[in-house]
C-alpha cells in the first residue's frame, strides 16, 4: 500500500512539473496565438452598429425640419429610419432597447436606428404627441411615417420594417402576382 502511495505521489509530481514547464515554455506562443484568434474573432462577429442618439436639432437635419416645413412631412434621410422615443426610467424602453441594439445592426446600411430622449427632447415628444413611451415612429422614404406606440417583440419591429418601412413583402408580392 506504502508503495502504491509512493508511486502516484511520484507519477502526479512528475506530471505537475511538466504541466507548469509546458505552461511556462508556451507562454509566449499561446499570447500570439489568442491575439491571433481575437483577431480572426473579430472579422467574423458582427459590427455591433448601435442607435444613433439624437437632439431637436440633429433630428430636425436628418429627419424631418418641422419648422421650416410644419405642414407636410418631408424625409430629410438618406436612408429610412426608425426612431425610438424612450426615457431611461421607463421599464419597457429598456425592454425594448437591446432589441433596438439588434436592428441597428440588423439593419446596417438599409435602416438607420435613432433614440430620443423623451426628458430631454421634451419640443420632439410635443410635436410627435408622444403620450406613452415607448412609442416608435417608422418613416419610409416615401410617404408618411407611422407612429407605433408600446413595446413589441423583435419579430414585430422587424415585420414592420420590412413592410412598412423598406417596403419589401410588398414589392415581393408585385412581382409574383
Amino acid at each position: 500500500m506504502k508503495k502504491v502511495y509512493l508511486i502516484l505521489s511520484v507519477v502526479l509530481g512528475i506530471s505537475l512539473v511538466s504541466c507548469n514547464q509546458n505552461t511556462s515554455e508556451n507562454k509566449v506562443t499561446d499570447t500570439v496565438e489568442e491575439k491571433t484568434e481575437q483577431k480572426n474573432h473579430e472579422v467574423t462577429t458582427p459590427r455591433d452598429i448601435k442607435p444613433i442618439y439624437l437632439t431637436t436639432e440633429e433630428f430636425k437635419e436628418k429627419v424631418w425640419d418641422y419648422e421650416s416645413n410644419p405642414e407636410e412631412w418631408a424625409y430629410n434621410g438618406e436612408l429610412p429610419c426608425v426612431v425610438d422615443f424612450y426615457a431611461d426610467w421607463c421599464k419597457p424602453c429598456k425592454m425594448v432597447a437591446p432589441i433596438m441594439d439588434d436592428l441597428a445592426d440588423y439593419y446596417d446600411g438599409k435602416v438607420i436606428i435613432y433614440k430620443v430622449n423623451t426628458d430631454e427632447q421634451r419640443e420632439l415628444s410635443t410635436v410627435f404627441q408622444v403620450r406613452s413611451i415607448p412609442s416608435i415612429l417608422f418613416a419610409p422614404m416615401e410617404g408618411k411615417p407611422a407612429m407605433q406606440p408600446g413595446a413589441m417583440s423583435k419579430e414585430q419591429y422587424i415585420e414592420i420594417i420590412n413592410d412598412f418601412v423598406l417596403k419589401e413583402n410588398k414589392t415581393n408580392n408585385k412581382q409574383e402576382s
